[in-house]
């Protein structure tokens, strides 16, 4: 299953569809939701978030667990700095290890201070790049102290992310080099909202002349004009082309139907054209999965 994944990521075409665990004991109304629209069937495997923004969510691991037995797809668990420590980071991977939960997505995380749980202290014992350590010495069959497992975990396949935008390309390539010496077989970015942004990357990526890692293209759908607004002014490392904000200005003008069919239309012909460009690509929809399957199909 993950062979077939990571073969694809480096041979063919490759897509991903983030899901968000609930503030719920429950993750099977998610999987029923994905199963009643088929969208299974229109992508290669998923991902699960790990308490993004430092909000409670139910747990990124069992998640994929759950996605796994039910579609026979990969599953890539997201799995927080924040939370964790040397000791727990290394028991939820032996753990998940076991039940097949092998591709892992290491984040550094959202800070504590803005956490929905009172007096919540981040741990941060390093950023992502020590998760990526830590996998690459289980993949040698020892722990991070260099003491050998009592048995040899199954492989497991290690990804990370980077900013889609930066005023100095120089540092995204920095932080992509990074990426690639820990380890990291697939980089997803943050949102890309323009072509020129990812054709930058590709050619940063060229320049490092390396083959062990491959760009993926992150893509989150904009349908509304107070969301491109937000993004734009708030959440560094994504670039919303002004372009984007005056359509949905003036599509929101005239309603919010209007405003609905011009976004999903401007992201529909990124996603073309991304997928033209270089087909690796891993769609966010912040759980409207209606809307993902209609960009899909």
């Amino acid at each position: 299953m993950f062979d077939q994944l990571i073969d694809k990521l480096k041979n063919d075409t490759y897509i991903t569809l983030e899901t968000t665990p609930a503030h719920s004991p429950l993750f099977a109304p998610i999987v029923e939701k994905i199963a009643e629209l088929g969208l299974d069937k229109l992508v290669d495997g998923f991902t699960t978030t790990d308490n993004p923004l430092a909000k409670l969510k139910y747990n990124s691991l069992f998640a994929a667990k759950m996605l796994q037995d039910r579609f026979h797809k990969p599953v890539i668990a997201t799995m927080s700095m924040r939370d964790r420590n040397k000791i727990a980071l290394q028991s939820d991977l032996l753990g998940a290890n076991e039940v097949d939960v092998r591709a892992i997505l290491a984040l550094t995380g959202d800070p504590a201070t803005i956490s929905d749980q009172p007096h919540t202290k981040g741990v941060f014992e390093s950023d992502s790049s020590l998760l990526l350590d830590i996998i690459s010495c289980f993949n040698s069959g020892i722990n991070y102290a260099g003491k050998p497992l009592a048995y040899k975990p199954q492989e497991i396949y290690p990804f990370a992310v980077m900013n889609s935008y930066a005023k100095n390309p120089k540092t995204l390539q920095k932080k992509m080099q990074k990426k690639i010496k820990h380890g990291a077989l697939g980089i997803i970015t943050q949102p890309i909202y323009d072509i020129e942004s990812a054709k930058l990357l590709l050619e940063l990526k060229a320049e490092l002349k390396q083959n062990s890692t491959e760009l993926i293209f992150g893509i989150f759908p904009i349908t509304k004009l107070r969301t491109a607004q937000f993004l734009s002014a708030h959440v560094p490392g994504i670039n919303v082309p002004e372009s984007w904000i005056d359509a949905l200005r003036d599509a929101n003008d005239k309603g919010a139907e209007e405003e609905y069919r011009v976004g999903f239309e401007l992201s529909r012909n990124l996603l073309l054209e991304l997928k033209t460009l270089h087909p690796k690509i891993h769609l966010m929809t912040a759980n409207q999965f209606q809307l993902a399957k209609d960009l899909l199909s």
